[in-house]
């Protein structure tokens, strides 16, 4: 049977209360203060789609790369790149073989969903034992509009295969629909919708029921044997309307995430699915719907296997480790939405050598160094000569991974001279357990935080963006582990 052997999510750290938002754009747009309730994940300003998608990853692996997986799809309607395939950057940074697949699956809101199904079928084919599947968005929004509060930002990942499941794949049935709403055109930032009650009442409450009454008609099921059933929809009252419209009671509708993260796009029916998965109990069945174009409902078992599983951070610890993003204005910059003076620090941008990146694409990439045969010292970047004076063993290397290894802060101070948008600029030195010490930057913390010996996960992050060149840079930074509770 083909199902899913391990899960995953991510969340950003920063949160952003939506009444902060309505009351910014009050002045011109008061229609949003009816959704200005709770608060919404918000990327920091280092994070995009691609690394989310790796930590959401890296959260189901528990950190190790696995040289069994064969495919990897990634699902974002947000991925940086129209033209450079971002699933391979995804890949490089997880440490995978160049012989794995690897696939972007993008368009529609749908497209968590749809690269699971692509997933499984590679698995049934025997084409791959184990495929991962990674989803995840960072959408923007016009300033003032609906979907500014509604969006948040989020991805989850999950692990397929054969072989000791956690939750089997009983039965798929999808529908697609060329409806309109929301839209973008592939050159534009942000999204245009029709009248927004139109997309509620046509697009989420007829489209969803119709496709979860066309699965139930085709097995020959009701939604009783259900006892959790996955659907996204951002409009509180709507969701409601969802499931009376399906006769679900309240205790077999999943917890939207509505008020805590809000909708997270091609990742939101996956990462719903890990908060479901974190308390499920064997012979539970799981109806997931991804949403977008059309529908896709999936149809899970969940066996005696998945207590035996947890990933290295629960979508519970992950809504606790969070930190207030304020003013307003900061969301916007990070967004990207409005111009920033940078100072002529922040100004001066070189021309990024693709070539270098190429060339070293695994320690930039994957935080691939080496370690001495000869005496055993890990070394980053990699090199030919160790760099030990009582050694100094030449082509005597064996590659080293870093990303997956703990550390610890040796030092770090906060520079604010330095241009950040999120300032001050803190980084400094990290010793790795087994051996090695880096300077890094630190990110997801505050100065006041920080302590030496403190210890450190490693996360990819977007090192910068050089928007007239359209490059997006990526490298590893340290982020702080204020607590130990997972």
């Amino acid at each position: 049977m083909v199902g899913i052997l391990a899960y995953g999510a991510y969340l950003p750290r920063y949160r952003l209360e939506r009444k902060v938002a309505a009351k910014a754009m009050a002045w011109m747009q008061p229609a949003p203060w009816g959704l200005g309730g709770g608060e919404k994940t918000v990327a920091g300003a280092d994070e995009d789609a691609i690394t989310l998608a790796v930590a959401a990853a890296r959260n189901a692996c528990r950190f190790r790369s696995d040289a069994a997986v064969e495919a990897l799809f990634a699902a974002s309607t947000t991925f940086p790149y129209a033209e450079r395939q971002n699933a391979a950057i995804v890949r490089e940074a997880l440490s995978l073989s160049e012989e794995s697949a690897a696939v972007d699956v993008t368009g529609s809101t749908r497209a968590g969903t749809a690269a699971i199904l692509a997933a499984a079928a590679q698995v049934v084919s025997g084409a791959s034992k184990r495929a991962v599947v990674v989803a995840a968005d960072t959408r923007r929004a016009k300033m003032g509009s609906a979907e500014e509060l509604l969006f948040g930002d989020g991805a989850a990942a999950m692990v397929l295969g054969s072989e000791g499941v956690l939750a089997e794949l009983v039965g798929t049935f999808s529908l697609s629909a060329d409806f309109p709403a929301p839209l973008r055109e592939t050159e534009k930032k942000l999204g245009r919708s029709w009248e927004e009650r139109w997309m509620r009442d046509e697009g989420y409450v007829s489209l969803i029921p119709k496709a979860i009454k066309g699965y139930l008609a085709q097995e020959k099921i009701t939604a009783d044997l259900f006892s959790a059933v996955i659907y996204p929809c951002p409009y509180p009252r709507e969701h409601g309307v969802i499931s009376a419209k399906l006769g679900l009671s309240a205790d077999k509708v999943a917890d939207p995430l509505a008020a805590t993260v809000g909708d997270t796009g091609a990742a939101h029916p996956l990462l719903m699915l890990c908060h479901v998965l974190e308390s499920a109990f064997p012979g539970d069945h799981i109806l997931v719907v991804g949403y977008g174009s059309g529908v896709d409902v999936l149809h899970f078992r969940v066996t005696e296997a998945a207590a035996s599983f947890h990933p290295a951070w629960t979508v519970e610890a992950l809504l606790a480790r969070k930190a207030s993003l304020a003013p307003y204005e900061k969301a916007v910059a990070f967004r990207e939405l409005a111009p920033v003076e940078t100072g002529l620090r922040g100004e001066f941008q070189a021309e990024t050598p693709l070539s270098v990146q190429w060339r070293y694409r695994r320690a930039i990439l994957g935080l691939e160094g080496s370690r001495c045969r000869r005496c055993g010292t890990p070394q980053f970047p990699p090199q030919r000569i160790c760099a030990i004076s009582e050694c100094q063993a030449v082509d005597e290397m064996e590659p080293y991974l870093f990303s997956d290894k703990t550390a610890r802060i040796f030092s770090y101070t906060g520079d604010n001279l330095a241009f950040s948008l999120d300032p001050p600029q803190i980084y400094g030195i990290v010793d790795f357990k087994g051996g090695g010490r880096m300077m890094l930057d630190f990110t997801d913390c505050s100065l006041e935080s920080l302590s030496v010996d403190q210890p450190v996960e490693l996360h990819l992050r977007r090192k910068y963006h050089d928007a007239q060149r359209g490059v997006h840079t990526y490298f590893w930074k340290a982020v702080p582990i204020v607590s130990a509770q997972r």
